[in-house]
Order: structure tokens, then sequence, then C-alpha cells
């Protein structure tokens, strides 16, 4: 769970970056947030060059058998599926709330469309990825992906009703 862990760190970077140059630390945030989803795109490529973090066992004619897969068997590129969803829809989500709506003039709004982008992606992609043989099982079925998503999801849907616009104010 890296990403998470990474996040907490880059967090608390963008926090004393933004205390010590008198930014307000959501709108640095704000534009970390678009730029993240960059760096999660070669990330997860990266992840399916390695031929690590594949999905479950499927067959669905995309199915792939990896070298890295001791049991030879065709499995979802779930590498793909987090590339195109954290990667490349959010990217395009956050691209175009930053340069077409007034999103910028509400401090946290990309930061929390961004949380709850990628909350909800790694959701919906561990449905399809192998969970690590070494983790717990997790109530109801979920993984170690979704337990550390759903905080993720939560805070950015706060962030994202606390920058509403003032009532009457034009969006």
């Amino acid at each position: 769970m890296s990403f998470h862990g990474g996040l907490i760190g880059v967090i608390g970077a963008v926090a004393l970056f933004a205390w010590r140059r008198r930014i307000h630390p959501l709108s640095l945030g704000d534009a970390f947030a678009c730029t993240v989803p960059i760096g999660l795109f070669f990330g997860r490529i990266a992840n399916f060059i390695n031929g690590e973090l594949y999905g479950r066992a499927a067959d669905v004619p995309w199915a792939m058998v990896f070298p890295t897969d001791i049991q030879r068997l065709p499995r979802h590129p779930s590498q793909l599926y987090e590339a195109s969803l954290e990667g490349v829809a959010l990217f395009a989500i956050l691209w175009w709330m930053a340069f077409h709506t007034r999103s910028l003039q509400r401090p946290g709004l990309l930061t929390g469309v961004f949380l709850t982008g990628y909350g909800l992606a790694r959701t919906t992609v561990e449905l399809f990825r192998q969970p690590d043989p070494f983790l717990p099982a997790y109530p109801l079925g979920l993984t170690m992906g979704q337990m550390l998503s759903i905080p993720l999801v939560l805070i950015g849907l706060f962030l994202v009703l606390r920058a509403r616009p003032p009532a009457g104010a034009a969006r």
C-alpha cells in the first residue's frame, strides 16, 4: 500500500511548505492533485512492464499470462485498468475542472475530487486485482486497498462539500 503511505508523507511536505511560504495549503494541494495522475499512470505502466500487481485469473479475451506468475494462468491486466482510471481518466477530469470551471477559486475542490476519484478507482480495480496472499481477510471480503481507500473517499467528499461556493454565487 505504498501509495497511501506516500500520500501521508506528501500531505505533510505540502503542509510544511505551504506554512513556510504562507500559501493556502488546500490551494497548493489542488495544484499537486492535478499532477499526481500523471505519476500514477507511469507507475502502473511500470507495474505492467515488470509483471507485478497483476489481476485475478480471468477468461476474458484480453487476459494475459504474466511471466512472473508461477501458476501461469491468464489474468486481468489490472495494472492497465489502474493506469486508465487513476491516470488517464482522473487526469482528464481534473484538467477539465482546472481549466474549464472556477474550481481553482474554491480551495480544496480539486484535492477532494482527486482523493474521491482515486479512492473509487482503486476500490473498483481491486475487484480485478489479485490480493496479496500475506495480508489478512477483511470484513465483507474487502481488500487492503479497498480498506485504505474508504478514508480517502470520505475525506475527498468532505473537501468537495467544504469547497462549495456560497449560496447565490456564480459557478
